[in-house]
């Protein structure tokens, strides 16, 4: 019979290894749950009452905004992410929209558009002049991890109760 020449330090690592592995998969699926339901809640709340909290978290941001007169929908302007940079300069804006199914009921829908825009180009060898690279802008998707912050904010409870079913559901 042949004898091991594993360490027992080596059993030690792969049993650590492990676990962690698994505790991060314990977490993408505590966060995949929590970004779910985030995005499928109902505030117990009309939306005159969330809306404030909509504006003061875009306000934060030190976002520009524009609301609609008579509608509860706000978007910005586009504001910079990060430095400009010869490789492209990236830009955000968002589009906030706020349902009011019944009187005591809202939800709040958060969208995020990126746009890029790409640095000077070569040099056209027939001009002379420096070709545009261009613009890319991605389309609407919404914005889990700011309806998440929005949630925190205004029910701090039902945040916290999810987030303990979420820490239930992903063992």
């Amino acid at each position: 019979m042949q004898t091991s020449n594993r360490s027992p330090w080596s059993l030690s690592l792969v049993l650590l290894a492990v676990a962690s592995l698994a505790a991060g998969c314990a977490s993408v699926r505590r966060e995949a749950y929590i970004h779910n339901k985030t995005l499928q809640h109902v505030y117990r709340k009309p939306i005159a009452e969330v809306w404030p909290q909509v504006r003061s978290m875009l306000q934060a941001r030190e976002l520009p905004l524009r609301e609609a007169p008579g509608s509860y929908e706000i978007s910005t302007d586009w504001h910079m992410v990060g430095a400009p940079s010869s490789l492209g300069t990236n830009y955000v804006r968002y589009l906030v929209r706020g349902k009011q199914p019944s009187p005591v009921m809202c939800a709040v829908e958060i969208f995020r558009q990126n746009r890029v825009e790409s640095g000077p180009g070569p040099v056209d060898s027939r001009t002379g002049q420096r070709q545009n690279l261009g613009t890319d802008t991605t389309n609407l998707r919404r914005d889990v991890e700011m309806e998440w912050e929005l949630f925190q904010r205004v029910d701090p409870e039902g945040a916290k109760a999810l987030r303990e079913e979420a820490e239930k559901a992903s063992k």
